[in-house]
């Protein structure tokens, strides 16, 4: 059993493997933005004639220049980026003789090494050819600027922004650039304004590129946004309709709840929220999951709070928090979805041993397969439909391009997510970005009957030779895989490692499978064995556990720092740390239900986490959607203090808490009851209590 499981390890790596390097790619069937309407406006003849009226009206002039380029603000602490002022420029119009004088936001990117010919005039203290001193900027600060370009790149990418040039810099600054907005009139081109404003900037060598223009209404209507409009609002009538059903009946002619139609009263707001808000728990309620549940969703919340912003104005001081040990709560953030996959892998097994036996595993395989899916599919088929529609009108800002980016990878690659091989299929153009967690879920839960089937059959012997057997394949095929290729420990690297760590690493089946393994023998141990520590055990338990949580996090102090170069242990954490913190949260749970975990058992398991750990996985499906239209909206960079950063933690996660609640409210729970009702074979009529059987009987007697 061993062998041949471990061969089908490696022969499914192979596979999906083969499958990321065929890189394939959608088109984009509708785009966010309208590609068609920038070209049409352009004029070049009408656009000389509005920039002779703009030149010789000094208040037009002046609003223009004040809508555009500058210099950025902070440029010597590492800020490089300036908005100019978008609203001003995107909403300026004012009606001409023979047109319309509108404004058009374009964002430029000017490299910082220049190399410029300037004109021999009186006074000029240039040569013929001359450069911009760079001297002037220490090699410290080119190196740090470098770092920190690199560590946004990298953020960028976790988030499925692959779309810049994966080669490196050819020299030191020519990756470094500034990024500057202008406004300029509607029919122009950036380069024919700037040329007619200022001067001959092209005859000069004063070299940029475009990076977008915007102009007002330039986001069309597609058929993704019909189509969420009629779904959405039939979800409507049908929660109008149903909860108007269920109040009449309820409070009007006050009849009895158990009597209504389940169908009639499934998309009620009553019944769902006060189910929602109801909390019961039975004897083999795991209560301390609700902690960790919650503060595992709250740490994700937290770690795209600190790396979805558009732009920060003091990148510098950025970069020298990042490299000290106070940012470890940020840079060992990415532990958290390990530790869903532990308690993915516990849960599968806690809940099935003792109630199916491996026979009759077998024999639904069906039924564990489909309530998986479809009790996941209402909600994340909610959210793709949101991204690939909704989201691109909900708002607007100078760096919307990072949602329309989101939308057209929504529109082109919808349904790689609804199948849950987005992490496969071209993994850097993902619908919905943080869902390659969801699909590594679902692929674990998939193959996850080749052991619990062994596991339910009844045996320890062969339940924990299954179970080992299962995660040392898992952890030698992985090691091997990861040896070969030597990955990074982190995505700080440079661009082609960053691609290579995420794409065949990161969001690989095979190398996260570990934690969800470990998880599946806590679960099993849990159910099977009861063993309470005392005394000096019990110490030494705990200490154990929090050196070992300790060293984990610690450690990402030390492998995040440019000087790291040690392959080996870069290799060795790969393969089996996310198997450790399996393992500290494994040994958590099990020290909650054995009843030596005292006041953090209490702590994990107080009424306050219930909701939000019933909640959580609403809120990391809609969470860094909101949050990246937020972000997008800036009209000026950010400056960065860990605090404002956790300030915006809490407000993002009370929005993201509010909408999850409405989402499951009106979406996920009406959807619960109707798969329970499908799967479960139809409405069961109601049996009668033995009171209302026996007074029957005496009925019947006395008519007898």
């Amino acid at each position: 059993m061993g062998f041949k499981m471990f061969v089908s390890v490696i022969l499914f790596n192979v596979v999906i493997t083969t499958l990321v390097n065929a890189n394939i790619h959608f088109d984009i069937p509708n785009h966010a933005m309208d590609n068609i309407l920038y070209e049409e406006v352009l004029d070049e003849e009408l656009c000389a004639e509005q920039i002779n009226i703009i030149r010789r009206n000094p208040l037009l002039t002046l609003y223009f220049a004040d809508a555009g380029i500058r210099v950025p603000k902070g440029i010597l602490v590492g800020n490089s980026v300036d908005m100019g002022n978008y609203h001003q420029c995107i909403s300026f119009n004012q009606p001409l003789p023979d047109s319309e004088l509108q404004g058009k936001y374009c964002v430029i990117r000017v490299p910082l090494n220049q190399t410029l010919v300037l004109p021999d005039l009186p006074g000029f203290p240039f040569s013929e050819d001359s450069h911009f001193d760079t001297s002037l900027i220490d090699g410290e600060t080119i190196e740090n600027v470098e770092e920190y370009s690199s560590i946004r790149k990298s953020l960028k990418v976790l988030s499925g922004d692959t779309e810049d040039d994966r080669a490196l810099p050819i020299s030191p600054l020519s990756g470094l650039h500034m990024t500057l907005s202008v406004c300029v009139p509607r029919p122009c081109t950036t380069r024919q304004a700037l040329d007619s404003f200022l001067f001959n900037i092209s005859a000069i060598g004063f070299d940029y590129t475009d990076a977008y223009c915007r102009l007002p209404n330039d986001k069309p209507w597609v058929p993704a946004d019909y189509v969420a409009i009629t779904v959405f609002s039939i979800i409507g009538f049908l929660t109008l309709i149903s909860t108007s059903y269920e109040l009449w009946h309820t409070f009007v002619k006050k009849s009895d709840p158990k009597s209504l139609s389940v169908i009639g009263r499934s998309f009620s707001v009553y019944t769902n929220g006060r189910r929602l808000m109801t909390f019961t728990s039975g004897p083999d309620t795991v209560e301390c999951l609700d902690g960790i549940r919650a503060l595992a969703m709250a740490w994700v919340v937290v770690g795209h709070s600190f790396t979805t912003e558009s732009s920060f104005s003091n990148l510098l001081d950025i970069l020298m928090w990042m490299r000290s040990w106070k940012s470890l709560w940020i840079l060992a953030a990415h532990f958290t979805v390990d530790t869903f996959f532990t308690l993915s892998g516990f849960l599968i097994v806690y809940t099935t041993v003792g109630k199916l036996s491996g026979k009759k595993l077998m024999k639904n395989l069906h039924l564990f397969y489909l309530n998986r899916l479809l009790r996941m599919f209402p909600l994340l088929a909610t959210v793709v439909l949101l991204e690939a529609s909704f989201l691109n009108h909900m708002t607007d800002g100078p760096n919307w391009t990072a949602v329309a980016s989101q939308v057209n990878r929504c529109r082109a690659s919808w349904w790689s997510t609804l199948l849950y091989v987005q992490n496969y299929l071209n993994p850097g153009q993902t619908c919905v970005s943080q869902t390659w967690y969801l699909a590594i879920d679902v692929q674990l839960h998939i193959l996850s009957p080749i052991i619990l089937v062994w596991v339910l059959w009844g045996k320890k012997k062969i339940a924990w030779t299954a179970l080992t057997v299962g995660l040392v394949s898992v952890l030698t095929a992985s090691t091997i895989y990861i040896f070969i290729n030597a990955f990074p420990p982190t995505m700080f690297a440079s661009r082609e490692q960053t691609i290579n760590y995420l794409f065949y690493y990161y969001v690989n089946t095979l190398t996260r499978a570990g934690p969800f393994i470990v998880g599946m023998i806590f679960g099993y141990l849990v159910r099977t064995t009861k063993a309470k520590l005392t005394g000096i055990f019990a110490v030494i338990f705990w200490i154990c556990f929090f050196a070992l949580t300790t060293f984990l996090i610690y450690f990402n102090y030390p492998i995040n720092k440019s000087s790291w170069d040690n392959q080996t242990m870069s290799n060795i954490y790969n393969a089996f740390f996310r198997s450790f913190w399996g393992l500290a949260i494994g040994s958590l749970i099990y020290a909650c239900m054995n009843g030596f975990a005292g006041p953090i058992n209490w702590f994990l398991s107080l009424q306050v986490w219930k909701l939000q750990s019933r909640l959580s996985y609403a809120i990391y499906l809609f969470h860094h959607m909101m949050m990246v239209g937020v972000n997008s909206t800036a009209i000026a960079p950010l400056y960065f203090t860990p605090g404002a950063l956790t300030f915006k933690f809490l407000a993002h996660y009370a929005f993201s808490l509010t909408v999850a609640f409405l989402m499951v409210l009106v979406i996920d729970a009406p959807f619960s009851t109707l798969v329970k009702l499908m799967i479960g074979g139809g409405i069961k009529k109601p049996v009668k209590k033995n009171e209302e059987i026996a007074e029957l009987t005496k009925e019947n007697e006395k008519k007898v």
